[in-house]
């Protein structure tokens, strides 16, 4: 069963970095006309030159999520897409008595106030167009809490059951919004934690005894971005490796 994407207009948000850039990138290599999407213009143009280097059909643009008149400023610039990838987000860690009142804000304003802005912006143009696909990045954290985290486990509990809110107003407008719940993904700034006694120990409590790559995730996104996902929206996909489902 193929998964096409080829010619259709996706906006990635949080493009400058980590998931956000390999969402970006893989997309286009599909052959999906992407727009990278993110504060640091900088960076996003040059993964943009890099792209289309490689004959991909990119664009980039400067965006903050946290900032209604930048959202407003993209989306009447730019034509409706066909999908959205809701990805830009920060993490925000501390212990739940020590963190100010302000960051925590801080991270629910980016995390989940952001994304509505997003998903409210793009699913006003997708009705008027006849449809599309919003794909929330949320967290397994989302799902279950860990310490030091409170801030950013609220925003994407809250982030999932807005993707259910979402999708049971707008299926009748064609517009499906579904959401991505990665687990433990390896990155650079991870890594050196969990060459660490504890991050090991922690990867022990994953039952496929690893941590999952970027990679991982592709094939779950394509597909909510493909039409053979045309009859799911409010799903709520894990990427984990079974840590939802590990044993207490």
């Amino acid at each position: 069963m193929e998964l096409n994407i080829k010619d259709k207009q996706i906006l990635v948000t949080g493009a400058s970095s980590g998931l956000g850039e390999h969402f970006a990138r893989l997309l286009a290599s599909e052959g999906a006309h992407v727009t990278l999407a993110a504060r640091r213009l900088e960076r996003v143009e040059e993964i943009a030159r890099e792209l289309q280097q490689d004959g991909c059909a990119v664009q980039s643009v400067e965006l903050d999520v946290c900032d209604l008149a930048s959202v407003t400023s993209l989306f009447d610039g730019l034509r409706a897409f066909d999908v959205v990838v809701n990805n830009a987000g920060i993490t925000g860690e501390g212990a739940a008595l020590d963190i100010p009142v302000e960051d925590f804000k801080t991270v629910l304003d980016t995390n989940l106030t952001g994304a509505y802005q997003i998903a409210q912006a793009a699913a006003r143009r997708m009705k008027d167009a006849g449809g599309g696909s919003i794909i929330n990045i949320a967290s397994i954290l989302g799902l279950r809490v860990a310490k030091m985290v409170a801030a950013y486990t609220a925003s994407k509990a809250g982030l999932v059951q807005l993707t259910k809110a979402l999708a049971l107003e707008w299926a009748r407008y064609d517009i499906r919004v579904n959401a991505l719940c990665p687990g433990y993904i390896e990155t650079p700034i991870n890594s050196a934690f969990f060459q660490s006694e504890a991050g090991q120990a922690l990867i022990k409590r994953i039952p496929q005894r690893r941590l999952g790559q970027f990679e991982d995730l592709d094939g779950a996104l394509i597909l909510l971005a493909s039409d053979r996902s045309a009859f799911m929206t409010g799903s709520v996909i894990a990427i984990d490796g079974g840590h939802l489902v590990s044993g207490l």
